[in-house]
C-alpha cells in the first residue's frame, strides 16, 4: 500500500497542468464540505479535482501513483457510510461535474452516460423519448449520479437495483489502464451485451469505487409506461406490512413498493408545509395522464389530509405501471386484493407524490425538527425479516433510557427488492449541530424555518454505538448490505479463499492502494 505523502505543492502544479488551475479547488470552504457526509467530518482532502474526460481520469491516476497521493471518488454526496471519505491527509478528491454526457442509442436499446451524470439528468433525458432504464435511481437523484448508485448498488425507484441495469462498465484501474467490460471488448466495440466470458461489469458494480474509477456505463433501455396507478395501505403490525410486500413482490406487479413505519410517517411526511404541499400537488397534476385524472388524485389528497396519512401505524405504498390507464389500473387493482388482505387501503397520497416528484430536493437529510438523521439498512431473506424486526423491538427497549436522555428516536422504512430480498432501514435522529453537508444541502428556506442545536458528542458517539450493535444484529439474522462503504463489515463475512481472491483483484487492479483506500475495508 502507497504510504509515502508527496509535496503538496508539487502534486497540486501536476494536477492543474492536467485539468487546469480552476478546476484545482483548495479554498477552506470547499474541502470542509467535501471531507462531509451526511453523517460525519472525515481527513481534509489536499485538493478537489475537476477532470472533463478519461484521458485526463488516466493522466490525474498516473500522476498521483508517482506522487503516492490517495485518490477518492465522489458522486453526488449522499453517501452515510464513509463513501467518499479520506482517512488520512494528502488525498485528492474527485468531482464529475464536467463529465455529464448521455449517449443514447433506441436502435439497439441501450444509453451510455459519463460519471457525472444524475440519476434525474437520466431520466428526464430518457423520458422526453418514451424511455427508461429498468432501475432509474435512488430518492436522492437529484444529487447522486449513476457511476455512484452503481458502485453502491442503489435501489428506490424502478426495479431491481443499479446493478442490475448496467450492461457494460468503463474503468480506468489504479495504473492508469482502461479496462470494459462486456461486448465492448470485441472489434468493433459495442457495449450491448453484459455476458461474453466472466461477468467483469459485476465485478466493478457494488465496488464502492474500490476497484477502479469508472468513466462510462451503459445500462439496459426498455419503454417508459404511458400510465401508472398507486395504491397505499394502513397495516395494523409489522408481520402485516411484510406479508404484503412479500406478496406484491412475487406477484411482479408494481413498479415501485415501500413501507414506512408510524415515526417516519408522522415525521417525514407530516411534517410538510403548505409550500411543499402545492408544490406536490402541482407535481401530482403533471404527471398524471390526462387532466381529469390528476385532478380527481390531488381532491383525494385534500380530503385524506396529512394526518389520515400519518397516523398509519405501519404503511405500505405501490406504484404499479402500465402501457395504457387500462393495463395500469388491472395491476393496481391486483395488488389492492393482495395487500387488502392485511391492511386497510387509505388515500394513496404517497405514493402519488413519489411518482410525481420522484427526485425532491434532499431536504430529508435532517429531520422534521432539524435533528441528525442516520439511516442504515439490512438485506434480509423474507424467513428472517420477522425475526429480526422483533429482536430490534428488543434492543430499542434495551437501550431506551439512554435514548430518551440523549432525545434519540428512530424510524423505520421497508422494501422489497426483486422477489427474494427484504429491505429493513432503521433510522436515527437525535438533536445535534448541522454539518457542512447539511448547510450546503438543504434548501435555504427550509434551513431557515428549523430550529439549530448545539453540538451533542455524547449522544452522537451513543448512535456510533448502537449503529454497530444493530449491525451485528443484522448479521446475525443473515443480512449483508448495498452501500457498504466504510461502515460495514464486508471483510468478516469472507471465507478464506474468498477473501484472497477480493485481495487478489484489488492488487491487480490498484497494486499501490490508492483508489479509495479503506472502501470496502481494503
Amino acid at each position: 500500500m502507497a504510504t509515502a505523502i508527496s509535496d503538496g505543492k508539487d502534486a497540486l502544479a501536476g494536477l492543474a497542468a492536467i485539468v487546469g488551475p480552476d478546476n484545482v479547488l483548495t479554498d477552506a470552504d470547499t474541502l470542509e464540505f467535501y471531507a462531509t457526509d451526511v453523517f460525519r467530518r472525515c481527513e481534509l482532502p489536499l485538493a478537489v479535482v475537476r477532470p472533463a474526460s478519461a484521458r485526463e481520469i488516466a493522466d490525474i491516476v498516473r500522476h498521483a501513483r508517482a506522487h503516492s497521493m490517495p485518490l477518492v471518488m465522489r458522486g453526488g454526496g449522499a453517501s452515510y457510510t464513509d463513501a467518499y471519505a479520506h482517512e488520512r491527509p494528502g488525498g485528492v478528491t474527485l468531482d464529475f461535474a464536467r463529465m455529464k454526457a448521455i449517449s443514447i442509442d433506441e436502435d439497439n436499446a441501450l444509453v451510455t452516460v459519463e460519471p457525472g451524470v444524475t440519476w434525474a439528468e437520466l431520466r428526464e433525458a430518457l423520458a422526453a423519448r418514451g424511455l427508461k432504464t429498468r432501475f432509474w435511481g435512488s430518492y436522492s437523484g437529484l444529487q447522486a449520479t449513476v457511476a455512484g448508485g452503481v458502485s453502491m448498488n442503489a435501489i428506490s425507484h424502478g426495479q431491481g437495483t443499479a446493478a442490475d441495469s448496467s450492461v457494460s462498465i468503463e474503468v480506468v484501474t489504479g495504473t492508469g489502464e482502461t479496462i470494459v467490460t462486456g461486448s465492448a471488448l470485441s472489434r468493433p466495440a459495442l457495449p450491448f451485451s453484459r455476458h461474453y466470458g466472466p461477468d467483469m461489469t459485476g465485478i466493478f458494480t457494488g465496488d464502492c469505487g474500490a476497484l477502479g474509477i469508472k468513466v462510462a456505463i451503459t445500462l439496459a433501455l426498455e419503454r417508459l409506461g404511458a400510465a401508472h396507478g398507486a395504491a397505499s395501505f394502513d397495516f395494523a403490525s409489522f408481520e402485516a406490512l411484510h406479508e404484503a410486500l412479500r406478496r406484491v413482490a412475487a406477484s411482479g406487479l408494481a413498479e415501485e413498493n415501500f413501507g414506512l413505519d408510524e415515526a417516519l410517517q408522522q415525521g417525514q411526511i407530516g411534517e410538510a408545509d403548505l409550500s411543499d404541499k402545492i408544490d406536490m400537488a402541482g407535481a401530482v397534476m403533471k404527471n398524471a395522464s390526462s387532466l381529469a385524472k390528476g385532478a380527481t388524485t390531488v381532491a383525494k389528497m385534500a380530503l385524506a389530509g396529512s394526518k389520515g396519512i400519518a397516523k398509519a401505524k405501519f404503511a405500505g405504498h405501490f406504484i404499479a405501471e402500465g402501457f395504457d390507464d387500462k393495463d395500469a389500473q388491472h395491476r393496481i387493482a391486483e395488488i389492492r386484493r393482495i395487500a387488502g388482505e392485511h391492511g386497510r387501503e387509505i388515500a394513496p397520497s404517497v405514493p402519488e407524490v413519489v411518482r410525481a416528484m420522484p427526485f425532491a430536493p434532499l431536504n430529508n437529510v435532517v429531520g422534521p425538527k432539524g435533528e441528525r438523521w442516520l439511516p442504515m439498512h439490512a438485506q434480509l431473506p423474507h424467513s428472517a425479516a420477522r425475526p429480526f424486526h422483533a429482536a430490534l423491538q428488543d434492543y430499542w427497549a434495551s437501550r431506551r433510557t439512554q435514548m430518551d436522555a440523549h432525545g434519540i428516536y428512530t424510524g423505520g422504512m421497508f422494501m422489497a427488492v426483486g422477489t427474494s430480498v427484504f429491505i429493513y432501514e432503521p433510522t436515527f435522529y437525535w438533536p445535534d449541530a448541522r454539518n457542512a453537508y447539511h448547510e450546503r444541502t438543504v434548501e435555504p428556506d427550509h434551513l431557515m424555518g428549523l430550529p439549530t442545536y448545539d453540538p451533542a458528542p455524547e449522544a452522537e458517539a451513543l448512535v456510533n454505538q448502537m449503529k454497530r450493535e444493530v449491525v451485528a444484529l443484522m448479521h446475525e439474522h443473515g443480512g449483508v448490505h448495498y452501500q457498504i462503504g466504510r461502515s460495514y463489515p464486508y471483510l468478516e463475512d469472507h471465507d478464506p479463499a474468498h477473501l484472497a481472491l477480493v485481495r487478489a483483484l484489488k492488487r491487480e487492479l490498484d497494486p499501490d492502494g490508492i483508489i479509495n483506500p479503506g472502501a470496502l475495508g481494503l
